[in-house]
């Protein structure tokens, strides 16, 4: 099962790149809708506790300091290797797909470190935990990583429930470049989501005293790209749904679009009648909040009625390979999806650190060719923050060194696989702001006809707009 989500662009100014646009403060998509959506939809309760057993937590004997020139200088650091832990949300409600992403691109990330060596002459020993899509059992593999592993951070997480978040930060250990899927990483401090924040993550409130920002530089583009005025926005009758769909059409009539919101029955859906409304309306673009079954019969629903539009938008969620077969009954509409994102194309591999990405993945994950995606790639970034923050702090890397990094004034753009992206708390957004995106388009005749996403702006850190910034509350 694949997500759709509002826009989730974030952009800090980008460094050494010419005139620097203005600090974007945080400017989160609501996913956690979304994933509470599919949970009452699906009425599935995650199993609690991790799989993993608890043999694999069982620390190893630390040397003695001085042993191989290197200090054991802080929790989850020996003279030989550094202790990292991934939580991921790999066996939950919603399929083993959906969250796995970062996980591997993070593990992809260390194996190919520790072939060139480690860091410093420690090689990074990488402990996983799966949650299993469960608060509890999100919490439960919090204290297995911190309090049995002794893991010295935590990076490119990846969790339908972030319910150890408050533990992890009280106990300061840096959680880096985990996906923001609810709201933990616009609240607690030590905690460092691959986006930047610019929220006080206080641990009192989300984001400004409970307030979030979302922007309106994807409906921007649209307009300016395609000409779009006009917009279908597809939701279930259900609470979250209608709720998620709500910020669409707000994001959209900021910008100027005419809106058409449908809604259709969970259990029944007639997307026939969604297909005949989108053509009679004369819709440009199409929009939902719909889990990827209503996406995919939505899909053939327009293309079995003859109904085109110009772009069918989705985000970094579904930026993957696997659009290959879940649309494989819609052809037509696969050729319109478009993808967003603050990350590079994970096909564009004139970019070398999209090319170190590839490369790393297909000798440490062969077998996950079809399944690359936006997120794998994310999840190579995050452990890329991570690395350089450890290597930034030479033979003796301690936390509060790492911390010193991630949130120093200068943004980071992890190689420039991701838009430059800080720490730096800010006041509530005031007025219109600066932000850029990355855009890629599915193509059927990319890839020697294979099919493949195509980027379609010359360089995401230059794709930018001034565009109004609308709160909500999560």
């Amino acid at each position: 099962m694949r997500l759709t989500a509002p826009p989730r662009h974030l952009t800090a100014p980008p460094h050494g790149r010419g005139p620097t646009p203005v600090l974007r403060p945080v400017l989160r998509p609501v996913l956690a809708p979304v994933l509470a959506l599919l949970l009452a939809l699906l009425s599935v309760l995650a199993g609690c506790g991790t799989r993993l057993p608890d043999g694999a937590f069982t620390a190893r004997a630390t040397p003695a300091p001085g042993a191989g020139g290197n200090p054991p200088s802080d929790t989850g650091v020996s003279a030989t290797g550094i202790r990292i832990g991934i939580v991921t949300s790999l066996t939950s409600p919603v399929g083993s797909e959906v969250f796995s992403g970062p996980r591997y691109g993070a593990q992809a990330f260390f194996q190919a470190l520790n072939d060139r060596g480690g860091l410093h002459g420690r090689t990074v020993e990488v402990v996983t935990c799966d949650d299993g899509g469960s608060g509890i059992g999100n919490q439960d593999c919090v204290h297995r990583l911190v309090d049995q592993a002794h893991v010295f951070a935590l990076v490119s997480g990846s969790v339908l429930d972030y319910a150890g978040a408050p533990y992890v930060s009280g106990k300061a250990v840096p959680d880096v470049g985990g996906q923001p899927i609810g709201t933990a990483y616009d609240r607690w401090p030590h905690l460092y989501g691959i986006y930047g924040s610019a929220a006080p993550r206080d641990g009192r409130a989300v984001g400004w005293n409970g307030t979030l920002y979302q922007s309106t530089e994807v409906f921007r583009f649209f307009k300016q790209r395609l000409g779009a005025d006009s917009a279908a926005v597809v939701a279930y009758n259900q609470a979250d749904s209608a709720r998620y769909a709500g910020q669409l059409k707000a994001g959209l009539e900021a910008e100027g679009y005419r809106v058409l919101l449908q809604t259709v029955d969970f259990a029944l859906p007639n997307f026939q009648a969604v297909a005949a409304a989108v053509r009679a309306d004369g819709s440009q673009l199409l929009f939902d909040a719909m889990d990827s079954r209503g996406n995919a019969a939505l899909c053939r629903a327009l293309d079995e009625a003859g109904v085109s539009v110009a772009a069918k938008v989705t985000t970094v969620q579904n930026w993957s390979e696997s659009v290959r077969t879940d649309y494989a009954a819609s052809p037509n509409c696969r050729n319109a999806l478009w993808a967003t994102s603050s990350s590079q194309n994970y096909e564009d591999e004139q970019h070398p650190a999209v090319h170190d990405f590839r490369a790393a993945m297909a000798r440490s994950y062969p077998d996950r060719a079809d399944r690359l995606s936006a997120w794998e790639l994310e999840g190579w970034a995050g452990a890329q923050w991570l690395a350089d923050a450890l290597d930034s702090c030479g033979a003796a890397p301690t936390r509060t060194c790492v911390e010193a990094f991630l949130n120093r004034a200068e943004p980071y753009d992890a190689h420039g696989l991701i838009l430059p992206a800080s720490f730096v708390p800010q006041p509530p957004p005031s007025g219109p702001t600066r932000a850029c995106l990355n855009v890629a388009r599915w193509q059927d005749s990319a890839g020697g006809g294979r099919g493949g996403w195509v980027t379609q702006v010359p360089a995401m850190a230059t794709d930018c707009f001034d565009v109004p910034q609308l709160p909500y509350r999560p």
